[in-house]
């Protein structure tokens, strides 16, 4: 039997049996079976397919550095469940994934745009699972993602139909030490604080190995109001990463999104040297019916 750590929506409840809840959601999670049997499943080939380089034109440059991955697993109905239509929750030997990354943004401008030093250079921590569309095309699904810009948060939403959420970050480099911490600007949140160093000794993660299933992303999805869905593709080369030395984490951005908290350390975590990001502009995928409202959508945009 797999083991999911306990993770659920934190406002779930017991079921009760005596009114049904067992069978409803049952039911739904059949449902859910059978729209993932209508989809493609990711290969070792789609997923190596998604690193090569896009022929269409870049939008944005960036830097990632100070990359810390911080997973638990989790039940993938959980997941499937608060995903938009079209997309589909994409596991490693049955086990669905929750990831939180705080890491640094650097150097991030337009293409043929300079770097400016103070809009350019700031924090960002994104709550990520991971999925795959009906072409079996794997990605990154964002809850949340925190940012102490705020040009760059209206920007993302509006742009890229992405949750970002304004927040109060900072942080502090001793050394190769790191220490890292976060407050959403919303009032039932908490400080999130993060202690760890940066990442020596690394090397490509194995594929097929659980490393190279969380960390060997370069697409995402986003969905707007109206429910469409949108693909985007970021290129980068393949992340060199080590075990993590973290002595101190959060579980504030899985409360945040309404996740229990888990009451154990991640199982996986790992620190990555930095990388230069390319980005391409959004796809629309899939477009929702005339006049539907998504109620799962990431994005406010």
């Amino acid at each position: 039997m797999k083991r999911f750590y306990g993770l659920r929506p934190a406002h779930s409840r017991p079921m009760n049996p005596a009114a049904g809840e067992n069978w409803i959601f049952s039911t739904q999670f059949h449902l859910m079976q059978i729209r993932a049997t209508q989809a493609q499943l990711p290969t070792s080939a789609t997923r190596l397919a998604a690193r090569e380089m896009p022929t269409t034109r870049p939008v944005m440059r960036q830097r990632w550095a100070g990359l810390l991955f911080l997973h638990w697993p989790v039940d993938p109905a959980l997941i499937q469940a608060r995903l938009p239509h079209g997309l589909f929750v994409d596991t490693f030997e049955g086990q669905a994934w929750l990831g939180a990354v705080p890491f640094f943004m650097e150097k991030v401008r337009p293409v043929m745009l300079p770097p400016v030093p103070w809009l350019s250079w700031f924090h960002e921590l994104n709550l990520r699972t991971y999925v795959h569309d009906a072409q079996g095309r794997p990605g990154v699904w964002f809850f949340s993602l925190d940012c102490n810009q705020p040009i760059a948060v209206e920007i993302a939403k509006r742009f890229f139909h992405l949750p970002y959420q304004h927040a109060s970050m900072k942080s502090d480099r001793q050394g190769n030490q790191i220490h890292y911490s976060s407050r959403r600007k919303t009032a039932d949140a908490a400080n999130a604080e993060f202690r760890y160093e940066e990442a020596t000794h690394t090397m490509p993660a194995a594929e097929g190995s659980l490393e190279w299933f969380l960390v060997e992303r370069y697409l995402l999805f986003s969905s707007n109001r109206q429910g469409d869905l949108w693909i985007g593709k970021v290129h980068h080369a393949p992340y060199r990463i080590s075990e993590a030395v973290c002595p101190l984490w959060s579980t504030e951005p899985l409360r945040l999104e309404g996740f229990e908290i888990p009451t154990t350390a991640p199982p996986s975590m790992l620190v990555a040297e930095p990388v230069e990001v390319t980005i391409y502009p959004l796809v629309k995928t899939w477009y929702a019916p005339s006049g539907n409202v998504s109620q799962r959508h990431s994005s406010p945009a």
